[in-house]
């Protein structure tokens, strides 16, 4: 039943009457009587007899006669929602998007015939193994791999050949991408090889009515390869024979809602229940794409390094004290070797991409006098400035800051703390004068740039592609990416850092990448040398000896103290299983930590979703927000 309550996460027996034994199929949508109201739910199977001792209760009504529950998605659903301590409700709402009555009556239009021609192979053979996972998707076998692209990779291209492979050799294919300028160019990218009709691009802003017809078109096996964000991933393809993700670190790919599972790990299972190839690609690699080679389960495909070289910019760190002479360098904050690097790039009539990791103008000010953080006296939030000219405001509560006074020293003088995308353009169209500036970020997202000289603002994974390439791409204030206090503060460094770096020119073209940070950084080392594997192999070791994910299976447990601790007192917990913290989140509310073996996790999550199960049961007045592997920590 469509109900989110972790006790009755179960199936249920209900007779079917005569009237609907046509149309009540598995998998399509029901109404049934369950303690005294009419619920949603979902047919499961049908039976000749039951288990069940009492008298069983008549199904109601079939809401639909379209199938849209498809029996391999099901079994997925199954297996996430046991891995994520959810219910089975919860992962089936992520899965089949909602019913739009009017798209099932439209006529169903004839699917493309003829089989799909072999791709070409040229893009795939500059990787040692490229081309024999392409043959082996072709071939209808089942590779694993994960790829590290080359700098300047058409990365839609490439996974378009992969999918056009396994659509060649009569299977269905699932591509997951974190958002919607990358889908919409890998969707060009399909149509160009496939051709018309071929795929369906699946994503939230479509809008119910034509997401769900193209959710029906792939269902009905109208289509064999589908692409998409997150809710993709339980795309109901027939004869699923290729799951691919890119770019798996980026968070979109981590479902905000309950029960929190990732996209990477869906895909995973889809390819474990049903025997399909995997690919695992970006420009950076994950811990989690390290543990997959690590352990035998996939394969690498990576160019060497004469490749590399080839197509690779130069990378140069800088030291952010060390500003050039020029005092509009200075003023704009820019090193001597970032300086020059995008005077050189601009006098060679190439755009040059510069990354600032905060948004906004002056996200956050500070007393001029004694440096002390600038806070409002309302609410105590943030105080940041909008824009030159105007009045500091509450980040918080928006109120302003007109008369605002240091409580520490007094002092009535502001001074930016942190400086955002906007008031870093400024500066930089000062120190540059004649030269145009744009920006990329929250506000307005680019796709593309041409190729003439121009500075590009970007924040991290908002920079758009230049034609031809970037000839500079400067990389400021690495502190606020690496001074993070998360787990993954280093690992989403240089996911951020490969991702722009990327967009660069090959070095013999001229393209240089400048990293405003020390060169001792095991990170910028990383970057230098474009080893993201080497980054990824020492982040795992880290995190083995540390103990953490993906090395270790966690749960996060966050709510009021008192539900927390109701919550652990009825949890069975398997042996060997470490109880850590409480930690507060909040002005009322307080988090613990679960740790405990790979081989553990599983129990672990049964012991957590039986406990909510019991709180559920008895009505707990407050909630606790279950959480297995999750992104932050």
């Amino acid at each position: 039943m469509d109900v989110p309550l972790p006790h009755l996460d179960r199936t249920f027996d209900y007779r079917v009457p005569a009237d609907l034994d046509v149309t009540a199929w598995p998998g399509t949508r029901v109404k049934v009587r369950f303690s005294g109201q009419l619920v949603d739910g979902w047919l499961l199977d049908r039976v000749e007899d039951t288990s069940h001792e009492g008298r069983l209760s008549w199904l109601e009504k079939v809401v639909s006669a379209e199938p849209v529950l498809d029996p391999q998605v099901l079994r997925a659903a199954r297996e996430v929602a046991d891995r994520y301590a959810g219910s089975l409700a919860d992962v089936l709402r992520l899965a089949v998007p909602p019913r739009q009555a009017k798209v099932e009556a439209e006529p169903v239009p004839d699917a493309p015939t003829g089989r799909v021609p072999e791709p070409p192979h040229e893009g795939w053979q500059r990787y040692p193994a490229g081309e024999a996972f392409l043959r082996a998707l072709g071939a209808g076998r089942a590779p694993r791999a994960v790829w590290s692209a080359l700098p300047g990779e058409q990365w839609p291209d490439r996974i378009a050949e992969a999918v056009a492979a396994t659509l060649h050799a009569g299977r269905g294919a699932v591509v997951v991408v974190a958002d919607a300028r990358d889908l919409e160019r890998l969707d060009t990218a399909l149509t160009a090889l496939l051709g018309p009709d071929r795929h369906v691009a699946l994503a939230a802003a479509l809008g119910p009515t034509e997401r769900y017809r193209r959710f029906l078109r792939a269902r009905r096996g109208q289509v064999a390869a589908v692409v998409g964000t997150r809710a993709a991933a339980f795309a109901p393809v027939a004869d699923l024979g290729l799951v691919a993700i890119w770019d798996d670190g980026d968070d979109l790919h981590a479902e905000p809602r309950s029960p929190y599972p990732h996209a990477r790990q869906v895909l995973l299972t889809r390819a474990q229940q049903q025997d399909a190839a995997v690919l695992v690609g970006g420009f950076a690699r994950t811990a989690e794409a390290q543990l997959l080679l690590a352990t035998g389960w996939a394969k690498e495909i990576a160019a060497n390094r004469d490749q590399l070289r080839r197509y690779a910019p130069v990378v140069q760190p800088a030291d952010d004290n060390q500003l050039a002479r020029d005092p509009a360098a200075a003023s704009a904050r820019l090193p001597s070797a970032a300086w020059l690097a995008a005077r050189d790039a601009l006098a060679a009539g190439a755009p040059v991409l510069v990354q600032v990791p905060r948004r906004g103008y002056v996200p956050a000010v500070s007393c001029q006098e004694c440096r002390e953080r600038a806070r409002c006296a309302h609410c105590a939030g943030p105080l940041a400035l909008g824009s030159a000219n105007a009045v500091a405001t509450c980040r918080w509560c928006a109120r302003p800051a007109a008369g605002w006074t240091c409580p520490a020293c007094g002092g009535r003088r502001l001074r930016a703390a942190v400086t955002g995308v906007r008031r870093t353009a400024e500066e930089l169209g000062r120190a540059l004068p004649g030269v145009p500036v744009r920006t990329s970020g929250r506000e307005a997202v680019l796709a593309s740039v041409p190729a003439e000289a121009a500075l590009v603002l970007a924040t991290p994974g908002a920079e758009p592609v230049a034609e031809g390439g970037y000839g500079a791409v400067l990389l400021l204030d690495a502190w606020a990416l690496l001074t993070r206090a998360d787990l993954r503060a280093t690992e989403e460094a240089a996911r951020r850092w490969f991702n722009a770096a990327a967009l660069a020119r090959p070095g013999g073209r001229g393209g240089k990448v400048v990293v405003v940070a020390d060169s001792g950084l095991a990170t910028v080392q990383a970057l230098v040398r474009w080893d993201p594997a080497w980054l990824a192999e020492r982040e795992l070791g880290e995190r083995r000896e540390l103990g953490f994910p993906p090395a270790a299976r966690m749960a996060t447990l966050t709510g009021q103290a008192d539900a927390v601790n109701d919550l652990l007192d009825l949890a069975r917990l398997p042996d060997g299983v470490q109880v850590l913290g409480p930690l507060p989140v909040g002005d009322d509310e307080e988090r613990m930590l679960l740790r405990t073996g790979r081989a553990g996790g599983l129990a672990l999550a049964k012991a957590l979703h039986d406990a909510a199960g019991v709180r559920s049961l008895r009505k707990a007045p407050h909630p606790v927000r279950i959480q297995l592997d999750p992104h932050e920590l």
